[in-house]
């Protein structure tokens, strides 16, 4: 197993510089099977206990973070019974650094929990790297209020270093029930350049995807060992792999974005 390096720097002379990247991520994968795997499993339970009573899996995310809220969402491969929770203000579709201050905001998770329907058979999936801004540590909060089992996926490390900026004074993995860390350096850039200042090429999101990933693929093998169907979607653009349509049409009204209302 090749192990994880903090910070690496530029490859030798003839040797491309994202090999050594390329190869640190895959460290960071080999981190997540050997120490997150109780902790997978654990979500991945909840997951099939939630998906077996016939609830939802509620993904949430801010910033580069929505990115992984939105991967199981609508996905070949994925399950179908995923609310991926978007909010513009939050997924730079308002501008990048009106994001960045949104997820900072308090009091605006409240009110994108507003348009979330909730029931306690549900399981949330939170996503921070940070986990320290109000946005998603509020999210998380709520809910636990209404007996929503919730998973944190976020950098327990640098989280742990860091200073809250909520209210409530906490951090993501404080406040969930679950908590797999995504075992990325703090900072989340891992190659070091000469003559660059700050080191490059992010690691969160590929950490994020292969966890997010890991919980649905393990939930739906528990599934299947019970004989429970697995809701799995089909790609769009594979001719005769299925109806996606009939998969997704029980949760029409409960998963938000499976169509467009201009009136929302």
């Amino acid at each position: 197993m090749r192990q994880f390096d903090d910070k690496i720097s530029a490859g030798a002379a003839h040797e491309p510089v994202f090999h050594g990247y390329i190869g640190q991520l895959i460290a960071i994968l080999n981190r997540i099977e050997k120490e997150q795997s109780d902790a997978i499993g654990r979500a991945a339970t909840a997951v099939e206990q939630c998906l077996a009573q016939g609830g939802i899996v509620h993904t949430f995310g801010t910033g580069h973070a929505h990115l992984l809220a939105m991967e199981p969402f609508y996905r070949a491969g994925g399950l179908s019974p995923v609310n991926a929770i978007l909010e513009d203000r939050i997924t730079f579709a308002k501008g990048a650094i009106e994001s960045t201050a949104a997820e900072r905001t308090p009091g605006l998770a409240e009110e994108i929990f507003q348009s979330v329907q909730v029931e306690s058979k549900d399981v949330a999936i939170v996503i921070s790297n940070s986990g320290r801004n109000a946005v998603p540590v509020e999210m998380a909060l709520h809910f636990r209020q209404r007996g929503v089992q919730v998973i944190a996926i976020t950098n327990v490390t640098q989280s742990k270093a860091s200073t809250p900026r909520n209210p409530a004074g906490r951090r993501l993995y404080e406040v969930a029930d679950i908590v797999i860390d995504n075992c990325v350096p703090a900072g989340d850039s891992i190659v070091s350049i000469p003559g660059v200042a700050l080191p490059v090429g992010p690691t969160s999101t590929v950490a994020g995807a292969a966890i997010i990933n890991s919980i649905f693929v393990q939930s739906a093998a528990q599934l299947a060992q019970k004989g429970i169907p697995v809701p799995v979607l089909p790609s769009a653009n594979v001719d005769n792999t299925g109806n996606g349509d009939q998969l997704l049409r029980p949760y029409y009204g409960r998963v938000r974005w499976l169509t467009f209302d201009t009136a929302r």
